[in-house]
Formats: structure tokens, C-alpha cells, sequence
């Protein structure tokens, strides 16, 4: 029977695939993912794809379907069950797989599901899904052969080597960690019984209703949680998990928020110590002081584009051994395999801390002090969003501002910086404002708002009251 199949427009996305399961995503859907990515690979000369699932409600069905289609194109399915995201990329780096897919919602609402993909050892994003749209839509496959699936358990194992780089000595510390019902659970169960040091787990076990909150640590709101607990219990750090694990969330020792960009500070100082001089990568939203005090540390820091998938390339491109998001991505390709996993950068993390004289607060602390708006976020269609960084950009070449184009517009003034840039995965603009003083960040902003003004967007809204970090 000939194959063909039309995705709904809203879920091929830059980094993934992602829609609401029985509105944009269905077991349809997830299998000719399978079927075309299974063909994609087969057309390369590979035989095997690892496959994973999150926590979801939804996962499991979706995950079969994406099996099916696999073993529609000949491939042997490699399935390593429910776990976190990075679990499934250390399954393709150590197997040697031609491909992976995870099925995971990520920190989405619990209705929606989806896709994150690997080909060899590099994600696979941007054109290589368009190009999944365009050959299910033709019915461009390989005729249909019977594959075969092998089911494997490998959490021993990722969890044995997650602790193979544990540097922290015998240091007794406490620490809190809030799964959010996420996928994490049952590994970090595994890993807190072999770490040293006192452990408390909140909201271990996986759930996909997320019972508690909300599993996405950038958003304050869903840590209020481990903030009181690490208070109450006087812990030497709190950790947070997106639902999939492939970010992080921290809070130091007196319950404070440190950000994506501030324990960057923290892991490269460290880093840099074993490779002096190396290239340090973060995204267009951090901090100036995360790359002025990469520089302090000896090393050469580089500002990139916004996005996991082109953080890694760039990452593998220049060797660096480190690279971070503010949204709490964090890449170690220093002993370790080059991917986004907080599970890894909370050992890291710890193992620092347990190495450190002072508390992680006196870190934070010493750190300039600056002050920020939050990520600000405003509908702008996907149509016009490009275009008004394009206009943006044509004004501020003609007035002489020092500007990063990198990714947007990053635009540094002696007050600071201010940032617009258009969203790859949403209908959105994204802007940031940060000084070194209150007077300021008033400036910053009012430079913001005339250039959304001129090219006829309205003024976002500031409130989220301005954080100082």
C-alpha cells in the first residue's frame, strides 16, 4: 500500500516536533515519523535507531507508533523504555546508533507531545524536519521491509557513568532535588543512592499530569517549592528538572535563584582550570558578566544563537568544552559527550561545590551586580517577526550603535545592553534589557520601545518587576 501523509502545519518546528495530542498530533503522525526519518536513514546506509519516551500520558502509544514506522523502513528499533532526554543521547553515543528519536513534551503543557531527533552524533533540526513534511507528504520512502526492535535497559548504565565523574570527594552536602514528576524520576532515585551527602527528592515519581507544577525551572513560580525546602532544611544547593531533563534550575544555599547564565560563571572557572584558554559558548540572552568573566577565568568567550541544536554544532565546530543557555541548557563536551544534560551538569555542579571553601551564595554574591528585565516575550506573526529584526537592524547601522547581529539584534550601549531578536519557535519577538544601574535600564528600555514604535509594534510589558543579578 503506498504511503502518504500530511503533518499539520504548527508542529515541524525548528528544534522539534511538537503539537497537542488529538487536536495538531496524532498516533498517525508519529508513525510516519518513524516511516520517513527510518527512510532518511536507510538511504544513508544506516540499520538502527534508538528510541525513548518521556513521562507523558500520551508517550507510550506515541512511542509504539514511531516503532512501527521504523520497522516499516528496516530499521532495528532500539528501545530504551521511559526515561529522560539525555539518556536516550547517551544510548546513541554509545551504541553507535544511526539516528534516535525521543518522544517527548519537553516543559510543555500535558496535552501537547513530541519529537527530538539525532542522525549519527548531531541533532537533527531546521531543514532535515521540514524535509519530513515534504517526503511524507510525496510518499518518498523505502519500499516497506519488515525491521526488528531489540528492548534494552540501560539506566544502570547512564547512571553508573553519570557517577564515573563525580569530583566532589567525600564532602557531605545536603541537597534538594525537585523532579516535578518528570522523566528524570527514576534515574535520579538511582543516582541519589550512590551519590555522598544527604538527599531529598521532591515530586520523584513520574507523573504526566505533573500534580505539583509545572515542570520548566526557568519560571520562578514553579520553585517556590525547593525554595522553601532548602530554607527549612539550611541545604547547601536545590536542583531543578525540566520534564525531559535536559535542563536545569538552581538555587543556591539561602534559597536565591541562580540563573542559566550564573552557574555558567560557576561551571567555567572549573572547566577552564583543565583547559586554559578554551572557548566558552553562550546564547545571545546571558548576562555581559558571564563573558567578562569567562575572559577573567582565562578563557574566550563567544556569544551564539539562541537554540540546543546550534549550540552543539557550534560547539562541536570550535571544540569548545563547555556551553550554556540561560533557559538551562548545559553542554560539558569536557569528559562527557558534547549533549544537553542536567542530570550531568548537576553532578558537575555539585562536585564544585563540594570542592569550594565558601557557600555557593558568597559565588553568587561576588558576582557584578546587574540589573535585568526578565525575558520579555510579545506576539508578533511569524510573517512580520524577521522582518521587523531586518528593520530594526537597517536603523541601527544608521545611526552608528554598536551592535552583535549574531542572533537578532544585541545592541551595547554605556548604559549596558538591550537584545530583540525573533523566536524560532514561536510567533513571538524576544527582547532583554540590562544596566548597571536603575536610571539605566530606563534607558535601555525607552531605546527598545522607539524601535518597536517605528516599526509599529507596541510597547511590551515591562512588569515582572526588574530582577537584579
Amino acid at each position: 500500500m503506498a504511503f502518504s501523509h500530511n503533518f499539520d502545519p504548527t508542529v515541524l518546528r525548528e528544534y522539534d516536533i511538537r503539537g497537542i495530542v488529538g487536536r495538531t498530533l496524532h498516533a498517525a503522525d508519529a508513525f510516519a515519523i518513524g516511516r520517513v526519518f527510518g527512510s532518511m536513514i536507510a538511504r544513508t546506509g544506516g540499520t538502527r535507531v534508538a528510541v525513548g519516551y518521556d513521562g507523558r500520558l500520551t508517550s507510550p502509544e506515541l512511542e509504539q507508533a514511531v516503532v512501527d514506522g521504523l520497522r516499516a523502513s528496516g530499521m532495528e528499533a532500539l528501545r530504551i523504555g521511559r526515561g529522560p532526554t539525555p539518556m536516550l543521547y547517551y544510548t546513541a553515543t554509545v551504541k553507535e546508533t544511526d539516528g534516535a528519536i525521543m518522544v517527548t513534551g519537553s516543559h510543555n503543557p500535558p496535552d501537547y507531545n513530541g519529537f527530538k531527533m539525532m542522525i549519527g552524533r548531531k541533532p537533527f533540526f531546521g531543514t532535515q524536519i521540514q524535509a519530513i513534511g515534504t517526503l511524507a507528504a510525496s510518499g518518498d520512502v523505502v519500499e516497506e521491509v519488515e525491521g526488528s526492535e531489540q528492548t534494552i535497559d540501560i539506566a544502570d548504565d547512564y547512571t553508573a557513568r553519570l557517577l564515573a565523574d563525580w569530583d566532589g570527594g567525600d564532602r557531605m552536602l545536603k541537597v534538594v532535588w525537585d523532579n516535578g514528576n518528570g522523566a528524570a524520576g527514576d534515574v535520579l532515585e538511582k543516582l541519589v543512592a550512590s551519590l555522598p551527602g544527604e538527599h531529598l527528592v521532591l515530586n520523584g515519581p513520574i507523573d504526566g499530569n505533573f500534580p505539583a507544577h509545572h515542570p520548566d525551572p526557568t519560571v520562578p513560580a514553579n520553585l517556590v517549592e525547593l525554595i522553601a525546602e532548602v530554607r527549612a532544611r539550611k541545604a547547601d544547593i536545590g536542583i531543578a528538572f525540566d520534564g525531559d531533563a535536559d535542563r536545569i534550575g538552581l538555587v543556591d544555599d539561602t534559597g536565591e535563584i541562580m540563573f542559566g547564565d550564573q552557574l555558567m560563571v560557576v561551571l567555567a572557572r572549573d572547566v577552564l582550570k583543565s583547559h586554559p584558554g578554551g572557548t566558552i559558548i553562550a546564547d545571545v540572552k546571558a548576562s555581559q558578566v558571564l563573558f567578562d568573566e569567562i575572559a577573567k577565568a582565562g578563557g574566550n568567550p563567544l556569544m551564539w544563537k539562541t537554540g540546543h541544536s546550534l549550540i552543539k554544532s557550534k560547539m562541536a565546530e570550535t571544540g569548545s568544552p563547555l556551553a550554556g543557555e540561560m533557559s538551562g541548557h548545559i553542554f560539558f563536551a569536557d569528559r562527557w559527550y558534547g549533549f544537553d544534560d542536567a542530570l550531568y551538569a548537576a553532578v558537575r555542579t555539585l562536585g564544585i561545590i563540594a570542592r569550594m571553601d565558601g557557600k555557593l551564595s558568597d559565588v553568587r554574591k561576588a558576582l557584578p551586580h546587574v540589573i535585568n528585565t526578565p525575558e520579555l516575550r510579545f506576539d508578533c506573526d511569524d510573517r512580520r517577526k524577521f522582518a521587523v529584526i531586518e528593520e530594526v537592524a537597517a536603523r541601527l547601522a544608521a545611526e552608528g550603535a554598536r551592535v552583535s547581529a549574531t542572533d537578532g539584534v544585541r545592541v551595547q550601549t554605556d548604559d549596558g545592553w538591550w537584545l530583540l531578536r525573533a523566536s524560532n519557535t514561536q510567533a513571538v519577538l524576544v527582547a532583554r534589557c540590562e544596566a548597571n544601574t536603575d536610571a539605566g535600564l530606563e534607558r535601555l528600555k525607552a531605546a527598545l520601545v522607539k524601535q518597536l514604535s517605528a516599526s509599529g509594534l507596541a510597547e511590551p510589558d515591562f512588569s515582572g518587576a526588574n530582577a537584579g543579578h
